[in-house]
């Protein structure tokens, strides 16, 4: 876990920094991590110059009435899905008026939902130039799933926000 805990002190460190020098926003959107990424970006001094907040939408409902999945799709592919992923990370940029967004959904188990299994999980970033979607599968107990799809979207969004300097 300590080697864990310094590659996401790394990509934090280099996300938060792009956004601070160019004076860019983040907002966040959660699932299956129920505000684990909004968690390790608060642990960083001095990330209220560039997080905006986030909304944690484990409910499927919740997707669309706060995070702006229009409601069809979701009752089209259901809510673990990469256009699910993408249009989380593209409504909580819009409704919470980010440079970005960062979103994640997925299933960290222990059992499989509506026949995905345990570690399939989407995560998305969105600027204003692209969207950027991640299928992983990931595999370790619910708790480890988590923690993977931080990082992963963590990195995701780093590496969005680096492709679309100016």
């Amino acid at each position: 876990m300590a080697g864990g805990d310094a590659e996401l002190e790394v990509v934090l460190a280099r996300l938060v920094g792009l956004l601070k020098d160019r004076g860019e926003t983040l907002a966040t959107a959660e699932s299956l991590t129920g505000g684990l990424v909004g968690g390790a970006l608060t642990d960083v001094p001095g990330v209220s110059a560039v997080y905006r907040g986030g909304v944690v939408v484990y409910a499927t409902d919740l997707k669309a009435k706060l995070a702006g999945v229009p409601e069809d799709l979701l009752a089209a592919v259901g809510p673990v899905h990469p256009d699910t992923a993408a249009a989380l990370a593209a409504g909580v940029r819009e409704r919470l008026e980010a440079t970005y967004g960062l979103a994640t959904t997925g299933v960290a188990g222990p059992d499989p939902q509506a026949g995905i299994e345990a570690g399939t999980v989407y995560v998305a970033a969105a600027g204003p130039g692209s969207v950027q979607v991640r299928k992983l599968q990931l595999t370790g107990d619910r708790a480890a799933i988590r923690r993977a799809s931080v990082q992963a979207v963590l990195e995701l969004g780093a590496t969005l926000v680096a492709e679309e300097l100016d």
